[in-house]
């Protein structure tokens, strides 16, 4: 654990010198351009983020605990039941609150630049904060979230029925039985947050990367966690189908639209 505390803060060091602390300029694409400029830049708050918060400070005061079925890095089919307080998995498991909402401010850009409904992809719903925040730039898309633990699930529906959030469907079980059962054909947005390993990431990535529609993006969590998701993350970088990247340190967002040229970005957020 102690060398992943090292190899995490020289990668965050790493980043921070190299990024580029940009509102736009030097992106080669339009489209790109905006993104960054008007979406990962955006600090302005949207009228569901405060209800969306209030739900995870309620989940981090539950002290409730759930029987988890836990299926580890290596996606063991039988997995592990284990017992954990709502309030640890919280704390340890969900997303930030600047990662939720960067996820939204994605998914309503793209859905004002397509003018249609989104598919949306989630794996690894958790406690279904971050599905939320997925869930909720417009009523019309459609999100697919995929959990590994029915009991997790259970709290996640919870929220979701709280926040009346009402476009969310979710599979249930190892991931890497569900996904290739509930994933659907097109694709707009991907949240890949499951299995952090090389073998799965990549694996993942090579099942959705011909699923995604022109404008599709797929964001990666933890493309720095460890060694073999930095190199995961390398070698996507090169995928023939993956035209441009943008690497926020925390995430990486995957581009396959061909009209863009091959470049890849560190951005500062």
């Amino acid at each position: 654990m102690g060398n992943l505390f090292w190899y995490r803060t020289c990668a965050w060091i790493k980043h921070r010198l190299t990024a580029w602390n940009t509102t736009g300029e030097g992106i080669h694409s339009p489209w790109l351009f905006r993104l960054v400029r008007f979406v990962l830049r955006d600090e302005n708050s949207f009228y569901c983020f405060s209800s969306i918060e209030r739900r995870r400070q309620l989940l981090l005061s539950c002290h409730d605990e759930l029987s988890v079925t836990d299926y580890g890095s290596a996606g063991s089919p039988e997995g592990t039941v284990v017992r954990r307080k709502v309030s640890d998995i919280a704390a340890r498991q969900l997303e930030s609150k600047q990662m939720g909402q960067l996820l939204f401010r994605v998914v309503h850009f793209l859905g004002g630049e397509l003018q249609r409904p989104l598919e949306i992809l989630e794996l690894g719903t958790s406690l279904g904060i971050t599905t939320a925040y997925l869930a909720s730039p417009a009523s019309r898309n459609r999100v697919m979230t995929l959990e590994g633990s029915r009991a997790v699930l259970r709290v996640a529906q919870g929220v979701w029925k709280a926040l009346k959030t009402e476009n969310i469907e979710w599979g249930e079980g190892r991931i890497d039985d569900t996904l290739y059962k509930r994933a659907r054909e097109k694709l707009d947005v991907v949240f890949m947050d499951a299995n952090h390993t090389y073998e799965a990431t990549l694996r993942y990535a090579d099942y959705l990367l011909p699923r995604m529609t022109e404008k599709g993006i797929i964001v990666i969590d933890d493309i720095h966690y460890s060694p073999e998701m930095e190199r995961a993350w390398e070698e996507l970088k090169t995928d023939p189908r993956v035209t441009s990247t943008i690497d926020l340190y925390h995430v990486g967002m995957l581009f396959v639209d061909p009209h863009y040229l091959k470049r890849h970005y560190r951005v500062r957020v």
